[in-house]
């Protein structure tokens, strides 16, 4: 048994697809990947600038907590987001 690579679509098939994958009412689709940020595995390194205060009380938290900075930083990130 051989192995046969897929068969590019034709023109009236790619057409055919674009319009339904384009209807309101067709599945959602993959999101485009976000470019900002360094590559870091499947995150994104970011820059962020912070009040020492405000870091002083992060890092107590995260220390309580038994979670590292970004981890604690990302869930608050998270849970803000969600709740709005």
């Amino acid at each position: 048994m051989a192995i046969h690579r897929k068969a590019k679509p034709t023109s009236v098939e790619s057409a055919a697809d674009a319009f339904v994958t384009g209807a309101p009412d067709a599945g959602k689709t993959q999101p485009l990947s976000y470019d900002k940020g360094l590559p870091k595995g499947h995150k994104r390194q970011i820059s962020l600038t912070i009040a020492p205060d405000l870091l002083r009380r992060v890092d107590e938290r995260a220390e309580a907590m038994g979670t590292g900075r970004a981890a604690f930083i990302s869930m608050a990130i998270f849970k803000a987001l969600e709740e709005s």
